[in-house]
């Protein structure tokens, strides 16, 4: 058979294969079950903890792998360092479709008494693997001491440390610089944390600026391991962003992420994770990544650097769009009016679209739009992995509890609560320790309790109006809900000038 009978995805783990026999690594193969205590005390460690489990025939419970490192690490050995390849299919639950799904990997492990050498080696790999894979290629580094140096100066307590870390796993500096103005850091330190937080570019350019703002040895480890890429010819590609370092459980120094043009997705992930290896009574360090090489088999996007904008159908849309017009990202034919949805300035480089509301996130996150508007309502309950860029400040309305105006909450009983959101409503009163019955409707949730259906609601409250005319008012208000410019995480890395131009254009016509 000819390497050109093979799919794309084949041809990856042959060539995969071959270069990480060239630096010395051995094949490691696992069973395709494993026992599923494994996974269970180990639970914090996994991507997703959706596992497919089955009793054998002698009771014993096993999983379908959802992971290769945890088997990797349960098996090695206490001494020098063990350098590991593999080829394997996981199971995991899809971020799309919500369904169980059989997942192509290779990917590294170098587990032991590693040096600094080691570590660079992992992450040189790393970058090899891309360019096996594609000639338009993005290496994003990140360092998990870098971001607990920030959060330190930050003043944080623990919990407002972890919302602090999933807004710049957002790049949502917006909110940042709330939750840090509300914890009492004041205004030009919080400039500062949320200028370090933003930092992202080339290596070249952002790792002197991360040396004067935030000295620690950690930017030091960043700097020489970019300086033994930049002498293999990679320095060009490597970009450092902190919003790739965002789970303290897991990572405990170097993070990576790797993507390839027209990849709606990162191809690669991958980090150091000492803690891991305590977890499991081992000493030393490891460190690895894996490829999910099945993505290449996806229809992938042209290499185009025209932006590709969903706007939401209605109100908001248009008015997002005279904003975008202002900032001189015009489109004349999306002004003729008619029954057409897709319009393009090739002079601007914008084409833009429109989509129900609710689906602007799903075209952001696979990619079919590189940027869109969409409430954040849709971004609480559906949690689609984008950038969250800009609070545009329009379309302000809150999420909110509402019940009829006698109503007391009894904690003895269980809450019948109905709504559009039984993720935000979960997430709430999850958040209370209460326990509540969700009743999921899709309109009229203003009458459910009026008719005996639920105690209360949790919906978007604009001015009340409807609820005051029905009988009800609000008990509690859970957030504030305003439009905001959302970015695919591939298009960020591919056409960044452009949606920087983008947002700087937007900000300024919005003060």
């Amino acid at each position: 058979m000819e390497m050109n009978d093979l799919s794309r995805s084949e041809q990856a783990v042959f060539s995969l294969r071959s270069l990480y026999r060239q630096f010395g690594y051995a094949a490691y193969k696992m069973s395709r079950f494993e026992e599923y205590d494994l996974y269970l005390r180990n639970k914090d460690f996994l991507q997703s903890q959706q596992i497919i489990t089955f009793a054998d025939q002698n009771g014993r419970l096993l999983a379908m792998k959802p992971d290769v490192t945890l088997s990797i690490i349960k098996n090695a050995s206490g001494s020098g360092v063990q350098k590991l390849y593999y080829n394997e299919n996981v199971y995991r639950v899809d971020k799309g479709t919500h369904a169980y799904k059989e997942i192509m990997q290779s990917g590294v492990e170098c587990v032991g008494a590693l040096g600094a050498a080691d570590v660079a080696e992992v992450v040189e790999l790393a970058v090899k693997s891309l360019a096996l894979l594609s000639d338009s290629f993005v290496l994003d580094i990140s360092h998990m001491g870098i971001l607990q140096a920030l959060l330190q100066e930050s003043g944080l307590n623990e919990g407002d440390r972890g919302t602090a870390l999933h807004y710049i796993q957002q790049k949502n500096l917006h909110q940042l610089s709330g939750l840090l103005t509300s914890a009492g850091c004041d205004g030009e330190n919080t400039q500062r944390l949320c200028s370090i937080a933003g930092l992202c570019g080339g290596a070249a350019q952002v790792l002197p600026e991360l040396k004067r703002q935030l000295p620690c040895a950690a930017v030091e480890e960043l700097q020489n391991i970019y300086g033994a890429l930049e002498a293999v010819g990679f320095g060009d590609q490597i970009r450092i962003d902190l919003s790739v370092g965002s789970d303290m459980k897991y990572y405990s120094g170097v993070v990576l992420r790797g993507y390839i043009e027209g990849i709606a997705d990162n191809i690669l992930s991958g980090g150091q994770y000492d803690k891991l290896l305590r977890k499991m009574g081992k000493s030393g360090s490891a460190i690895g990544f894996a490829l999910n090489v099945q993505l290449l088999e996806q229809p992938q996007n042209s290499g185009t650097d025209m932006l590709n904008i969903a706007l939401p159908k209605g109100r908001l849309g248009e008015k997002v769009y005279a904003i975008l017009k202002e900032a001189g990202f015009e489109c004349p034919a999306l002004e003729e009016g008619g029954r057409k949805l897709i319009f393009e300035n090739p002079e601007k480089g914008v084409r833009y679209f429109w989509v129900k509301p609710s689906d602007v996130s799903i075209y952001v996150e696979r990619g079919a739009a590189d940027l869109g508007i969409v409430g954040k309502d849709i971004l609480l309950e559906y949690k689609p992995d984008v950038y969250e860029l800009l609070d545009l400040g329009l379309g302000k309305c809150r999420m909110a509890v509402a019940g009829k105006k006698d109503f007391a909450d009894s904690p003895g009983k269980t809450l019948r609560v109905a709504t559009k959101f039984p993720n935000i409503a979960v997430d709430y009163y999850s958040s209370k320790c209460r326990d509540i019955d969700i009743i999921h409707l899709n309109g009229s949730i203003e009458i459910a309790p009026i008719l005996g259906l639920s105690d209360v609601i949790v919906d978007i409250v604009e001015t009340g109006t409807t609820l005051k005319e029905n009988g009800l008012e609000v008990k509690e208000e859970i957030v504030p809900i305003s439009a905001r410019l959302i970015a695919n995480t591939s298009a960020w890395q591919f056409k960044n000038e452009r949606i920087r131009t983008l947002c700087q254009g937007l900000e300024e016509k919005l003060k």
